[in-house]
């Protein structure tokens, strides 16, 4: 084919198969994204960052999901542990901007340490009591106001780390209470209620890059389909939250998505998604997929190349200050010192 693939793959383990390689530079994905079986030290990372985009034979950008606490693809002893988002702000909720500043700051500094560029994160999601496990505690708030506040933090601190953010998981996925891992999700709140909260606290977050959609069903705005299949989700999310950047779908080869992945693919850039996403490295679906995706065109085409102008260098920064600033807030001795300080 000619030009870059609508589509964005994984690999299925620590280096590249020859076969992968093959394929990689005949598909010419437009990203990639990896998972913790491709971790394995930060030297062996960054030997297979650059042969992914050796691949391709040019900088593709290269994801990951790297939010801290249960979803960490880059795990100790090389890298930060951290504690699940919502459990963070809990405990400091004084501090809770500038804390989720610093976990994200340095997040950033260590991915880009091994060539990966991507996050997705943050999280716009609201937690409530419904909010199934897989997702509550990786959520920032409880409300649409300190939840697109934080994430917008957490968006600023991964540009200033020179690390793309990626907005998830539009246009809301805090009232499911089934994982879309496993089964689609329904949402039965009506669509007035969801615009004054799930909806909303994207909305400050409409002019980020690159955004990934869910997997639900919003009952009240389409009965049939899952929002990453919906032509008028995705028409939500463009005209009323006003995301303009880069549209992609959440993985695939969930199972909340039904049917062949070839058709999995087709319906999602149908109802309107820029870029569809496949996680689990096997070849064989890869290639189905990019058969029947194809290459990036038209408006989708402008807003992948507008995503990738927001790459930049990090921003100076003392890492060590950092850390030690993090441990000081969470242990609330810099809160103390900030209160002193008032007084």
């Amino acid at each position: 084919m000619t030009g870059q693939g609508a589509y964005i793959f994984g690999c299925k383990g620590l280096q590249l198969t020859p076969d992968e390689r093959s394929f990689f530079e005949r598909a010419q994905p437009w990203g990639f994204i990896l998972f913790g079986r491709n971790v394995e030290t930060p030297d062996q990372l960054r030997a297979l960052t650059a042969e992914l985009r050796g691949a391709v034979g040019r900088d593709a950008p290269i994801f990951i999901d790297q939010e801290g606490g249960r979803v960490a693809r880059m795990t100790g002893p090389h890298w930060r542990e951290w504690l699940p988002a919502l459990d963070q702000v809990t405990l400091n909720k004084r501090d809770a901007l500038r804390t989720l500043f610093i976990r994200y700051r340095l997040i950033a500094d260590e991915l880009l340490a091994v060539g990966i560029d991507g996050n997705c994160a943050p999280i716009a999601d609201i937690a409530n009591a419904d909010t199934h496990p897989i997702l509550r505690n990786r959520c920032y708030g409880e409300d649409v106001v300190r939840v697109a506040e934080r994430a917008g933090t957490v968006a600023q601190a991964l540009l200033e780390g020179g690390v793309l953010p990626v907005v998830k998981h539009i246009p809301g996925h805090g009232r499911a209470n089934l994982d879309s891992h496993k089964v689609l999700p329904h949402v039965k709140t009506k669509a007035k209620e969801l615009a004054r909260t799930d909806f909303m606290a994207f909305e400050p977050l409409a002019g980020l890059p690159i955004g990934m959609t869910a997997h639900i069903v919003y009952e009240d705005i389409d009965a049939e389909n899952p929002a990453t299949q919906s032509p008028a989700v995705i028409k939500l999310i463009r005209d009323r939250i006003g995301f303009g950047g880069l549209l992609m779908t959440d993985d695939l080869s969930m199972q909340a998505l039904s049917g062949p992945l070839s058709l999995r693919a087709r319906r999602s850039l149908q109802a309107g998604c820029d870029m569809v996403l496949h996680c689990n490295g096997v070849l064989e679906q890869m290639e189905e997929v990019a058969d029947a995706t194809g290459p990036l065109g038209g408006p989708a085409q402008a807003r992948a190349d507008d995503a990738l102008t927001w790459r930049r260098s990090p921003d100076p920064i003392d890492i060590p200050a950092l850390d030690t600033e993090f441990q000081n807030l969470m242990t609330g001795q810099g809160s103390e010192r900030a209160a002193d300080e008032r007084d």
